[in-house]
């Protein structure tokens, strides 16, 4: 136990010596965070991680492809951000398609508890790939970013349900034209 304090303190000596030290120290928690969680993703099968740098682990992609709801057959891709206060603050989430969703607005934000005041560094990348396949199998119109679209899922299941479809087809909702995002 002593060996293990005079060697955490030697280290912790020789880290403190110049400014770069710090900050690559900084990456490293960040970095052999992102790596274990990457490591032990079990992910559902409608779901599929992308790397576009293969060195970069700390920026990747994540596609959802619904298999039952609303967003059946759907591929809704996901940029995770994840800084260096990982695992004490939560990644940086955006959906890259836009996407008529009472928790998701048009800019890509997305309304999901455990990416703002419920995360807890003991959540892992895999709980939110979880939160947000949840979304799509049950969307929340109690707590909404898109208000137009949690109130037809509210009042009127069937028009959400077509208006859905029809943003997935490609098509405009109301004034506003959704690409076409259909597997």
């Amino acid at each position: 136990m002593i060996k293990l304090f005079s060697l955490k303190q030697q280290k912790k000596d020789g880290t403190d010596g110049g400014s770069k030290g710090m900050g690559q120290k900084k990456s490293s928690a960040a970095q052999l965070r992102i790596t274990k969680d990457i490591n032990e993703l079990s992910l559902p099968k409608t779901c599929t991680v992308e790397f576009p740098d293969s060195d970069d682990l700390l920026n990747f992609k994540l596609v959802i492809s619904p298999d039952e709801g609303f967003y059946r057959g759907g591929r809704f891709v996901f940029s995770f951000k994840v800084g260096q206060g990982y695992p004490h603050e939560p990644p940086k989430v955006k959906c890259e398609t836009m996407v008529y969703h009472p928790n998701i607005d048009l800019e890509g934000n997305i309304c999901l508890n455990i990416l703002r005041e419920d995360w807890k560094p003991v959540l892992t990348i895999n709980s939110v790939v979880y939160g947000l396949q949840y979304l799509f199998l049950e969307p929340n119109p109690e707590d909404p970013l898109n208000k137009e679209a949690a109130e037809v899922l509210q009042n009127n299941r069937r028009l959400f349900e077509q208006n859905v479809s029809k943003a997935m087809r490609g098509g405009y909702v109301g004034s506003v034209y959704f690409e076409r995002c259909l597997k």
